[in-house]
């Protein structure tokens, strides 16, 4: 049996700059870190000839071509298992087919990818499941999303992707001191705000208005360099500000990213005393982040009492192989 442990992630600023699309023209550039918060994809051998999924829904068949679920049979096919296995997948915070901004499709791509291989004994780089994950979920899945996710859950940590305009995606960290790190921690919040979307709706038209919003997107990207250099000076106040300003920006590339639900949290947690926040993920729903000084998030959390409050920790590593018996 082969156990992966891949971590969901929460990105800060950049995101929508790791479209190719956009960064063969101008580089990209996406601040992220992966949390304790989990995806675990198991990998077991069969006893006959069938295939067995074990995730929202029961998938049993007896050919890797019958799989429904596109991930699972392409990711099969490409690393050519056509039958005999049994795999399940299980999330600390499991996601609707809609999604919920912490890179879950992803990390379930990267975790599967890690656990096939680690079944045929293939010893793979974080790089290689990265590139493989995007060539499954973008190239051979189409859908319509960026580059960020696949690399933040198998590389783990804090850390800068760089998109390169000759398409090299490169992965910088951030190593801060103990004590900001700690800090920046203590400052974030995530509220769950009830409602899932539909990612690939929004993202779709994010994509089809890279052009027409290209001069948004550009300050999106440059505004990665100046919030590292405030994070590294422990600046938690400045960091608020660019990620409120990088919010304003966001919500210009599409439609759906924000809605008047989403835009009345927000204002409940400026006026409660928050530096700034952002929704995670394409936006419409999912977790909203909120960057706060500690002594104001009781009354952030009061203001926001009827939506969940979910804790979290930054994570070091990325995928892993937990189990290989």
């Amino acid at each position: 049996m082969i156990i992966s442990k891949t971590p969901l992630r929460i990105s800060f600023v950049g995101g929508g700059t790791d479209f190719e699309d956009f960064y063969r023209h101008y580089p990209g550039k996406v601040l992220s870190t992966s949390i304790n918060k989990y995806f675990y994809v198991t990998v077991n051998p069969r006893f006959d000839e069938m295939i067995k999924l074990s995730y929202s829904e029961i998938e049993l068949v007896n050919h890797c071509s019958q799989i429904k679920h596109p991930l699972v049979r392409l990711s099969l096919e490409k690393l050519g298992i056509k039958e005999g296995v049994d795999i399940a997948s299980l999330a600390d915070i499991p996601a609707q087919k809609t999604g919920l901004g912490l890179g879950s499709s992803s990390s379930f791509t990267v975790g599967l990818l890690h656990s096939l291989h680690a079944f045929l004994g293939n010893n793979v780089s974080a790089d290689m499941i990265a590139k493989e994950a995007c060539e499954i979920e973008i190239d051979k899945n189409g859908a319509p999303i960026g580059k960020q996710d696949q690399y933040a859950a198998a590389f783990g940590g804090l850390n800068v992707i760089n998109f390169n305009c000759d398409g090299r995606i490169t992965v910088e960290p951030i190593n801060l001191l103990p004590n900001i790190k700690e800090d920046f921690q203590n400052h974030l919040l995530m509220f769950f705000t009830g409602k899932e979307r539909s990612a690939n709706l929004i993202l779709s038209e994010q994509k089809q208005n890279i052009t027409n919003k290209f001069e948004f997107l550009k300050k999106m990207s440059d505004n990665v360099s100046v919030f590292k250099n405030a994070l590294e000076k422990g600046d938690f106040e400045k960091l608020g500000n660019i990620l409120h300003q990088n919010w304003l920006l966001k919500k210009e590339l599409a439609s759906g990213i924000s809605s008047p639900h989403i835009d009345q949290m927000y204002q409940k947690v400026l006026t409660a005393g928050a530096y700034g926040g952002k929704i995670l993920g394409a936006g419409g729903g999912g977790f909203l982040l909120v960057l706060a000084p500690p002594e104001k998030h009781q009354s952030i959390t009061d203001a926001l009492s009827e939506y969940k409050n979910v804790s979290f920790k930054f994570s070091e590593g990325g995928s892993s192989i937990v189990l290989d018996h």
